[in-house]
């Protein structure tokens, strides 16, 4: 099932916005400041492009670099990010096909506003409830 939740988010809303995320990411590294969040940006690509049976879980002893970290990557990048999650995930679930798809986007809003200081694990479960 998460196979095919995975191909047909691919289709519909992975690809682009893992372009966005990629695009950012060299936007950012332009910058010194920006290379570590360029990174971030670049990891969290992947994610857009095989959401389901993955999540976005806080990583132990992430401290207060991680959180000005994110601060900054709100001012920079997070916010039109999370704006092109939010309006994907508000298009897809117009659809019942569409409404997992539009879910996924809105799991990916979080990590798309504050990146730092998270990892993404394999799980178990497409929707990646932990």
């Amino acid at each position: 099932m998460k196979t095919l939740l995975n191909l047909i988010w691919l289709l519909f809303a992975g690809l682009w916005m893992a372009i966005l995320y990629v695009f950012a990411g060299v936007l950012l590294f332009l910058t010194i400041i920006g290379i570590p969040f360029a990174f971030a940006s670049w990891r969290i690509a992947g994610f857009a492009l095989w959401p389901f049976g993955r999540s976005a879980v806080p990583r132990p002893g992430a401290g207060a670099p991680s959180c000005v970290g994110n601060v900054l990557w709100l001012v920079l990048a997070g916010w039109w990010l999370a704006l092109g999650h939010l309006l994907t995930g508000i298009a897809l679930c117009l659809t019942i096909i569409g409404i997992p798809l539009g879910l996924a986007n809105f799991k990916l809003i979080p990590i798309s506003l504050a990146p730092l200081g998270h990892e993404i694990v394999p799980t178990d479960q497409p929707f990646g409830h932990r």
